[in-house]
């Protein structure tokens, strides 16, 4: 293992578009595990725009992450709901909805729940 190591998210690993254009996923394949950056553009919604990819009825990813711009609403299956906005750190478990909240994309970075995120069933 590198005693440093600098990595940039215009050289990601790997992209992954989401549906309809409305964002995507950027991945950094580290020695700890994938660490991403998601864009999710303005009418971006899970159950529309990664379900399709997912196969799942909710996503089914749990998440250890950080904010950087833009909102999101998150509904558990359970109906417990957020609203999570720039400068938030968040956990999330799985089973929920996620939607962005106004006219501004929501960029996240996720060190736990993006390894498998968004990937095609």
């Amino acid at each position: 293992m590198a005693g440093l190591v600098i990595r940039n998210f215009d050289a990601a690993d790997e992209t992954r578009p989401f549906e309809e254009g409305k964002g995507r996923l950027d991945l950094l394949h580290t020695a700890g595990g994938p660490v991403g950056l998601a864009v999710f553009e303005p009418g971006w919604r899970w159950s529309e725009h990664v379900k399709p990819l997912a196969g799942t009825d909710s996503c089914r990813s749990a998440h250890t992450g950080y904010v950087v711009s833009g909102r999101l609403k998150i509904v558990m299956d359970d109906g417990e709901s957020a609203e999570v906005a720039a400068g938030d750190f968040i956990e999330v478990s799985p089973g929920h909805d996620a939607w962005v909240v106004g006219d501004e994309a929501c960029v996240t970075l996720d060190w736990t729940g993006y390894g498998d995120y968004a990937k095609p069933a």
